[in-house]
């Protein structure tokens, strides 16, 4: 716990939003997230106490890498094995732990690093008055990112909770977790997942 509790705001008109916890990213996927499996329990927790206002994001990868603009069909010619032509769709689904929260919990499907590539989202948190996006979830140093400096740019706060992030590098992870402390305060608050359940009111 902090020492000064004044220095999280009360967290109101939230949603948690959870980054791309699916298969893939999960041990034994083509992507492997080592860190996935020290986080999950933290971000089931969070789902438990809070499942009709959580939002779980999925990356859809294409069928094939030309239906993707730009530089998205080089990357798929590397990755084609991520592809859906040849990805298991089990591949692209939320790891168990969190697949049962939803319903009611939403899942919103993206074809990009950032969940607001999905333009659907902003208009869903717009309706729903939300002033406030808790992030957990993967990659902290890709995903994450986009997702938080899009949010940012829309000028919703954003409230990381640091014991809920993983990535697949330690270095972009403490990197970026001190950008977020060092270049965006007053827009990024960093929370842990115990400060979260005492600071969220919905």
């Amino acid at each position: 716990m902090r020492d000064n509790a004044s220095e999280v705001a009360d967290i109101r008109d939230a949603v948690h939003l959870c980054i791309d916890m699916q298969n893939i990213f999960a041990p034994g996927g083509l992507w492997a997230t080592p860190w996935m499996e020290r986080v999950l329990p933290t971000i089931a927790s969070i789902a438990s106490r809070h499942p009709a206002r959580t939002m779980f994001t999925r990356f859809i990868t294409p069928q094939d890498p030309e239906d993707r603009p730009g530089q998205w069909q080089s990357y798929f010619h590397r990755w084609r094995q991520a592809t859906r032509r040849y990805l298991p769709p089990s591949g692209l689904e939320l790891v168990p732990a969190l697949g049962r929260f939803a319903p009611p919990a939403t899942v919103i499907d993206k074809p990009a690093y950032s969940a607001f590539s999905n333009p659907t989202l902003a208009g869903l948190l717009v309706d729903k008055n939300i002033g406030t996006i808790v992030i957990t979830g993967a990659e902290t140093d890709v995903c994450v990112l986009s997702t938080v400096l899009s949010a940012v740019d829309l000028g919703f706060r954003v409230v990381l909770v640091e014991d809920a992030l993983c990535s697949s590098s330690d270095v972009g992870h403490d990197a970026l977790m001190t950008m977020y402390r060092t270049r965006f305060h007053g827009q990024v608050d960093l929370v842990t997942a115990e400060e979260l359940a005492e600071f969220w009111r919905e």
